[in-house]
């Protein structure tokens, strides 16, 4: 299951150390979940990211948590921002 919460303005980003003038990416924050683990539901969001979305570049995790049933872990969240090369109109 993945959730687009919030969207932030395009930043332009160094690669390697070197400053690209050029290169404009838009950063989205996307929560992905699983039942397995962490990982899992980061693989989640960058998979049906990547249905919609070109040119994936970076992934961020910034929040982890679960949701628990019967005390056990039932679902394992994470938010995640995730950037992409942005193309303009």
């Amino acid at each position: 299951m993945i959730l687009e919460i919030k969207q932030s303005y395009s930043k332009i980003f160094y690669y390697r150390g070197d400053f690209v003038p050029e290169s404009v990416y838009k950063i989205i924050e996307l929560v992905g979940s699983s039942e397995k683990s962490w990982q899992d539901a980061i693989e989640n969001v960058i998979k049906e990211a990547s249905k919609t979305l070109r040119d994936l570049r970076i992934a961020e995790v910034v929040q982890m948590d679960v949701k628990i049933d019967n005390n056990q872990i039932a679902l394992y969240r994470v938010r995640v921002k995730l950037s992409f090369k942005y193309e303009g109109k």
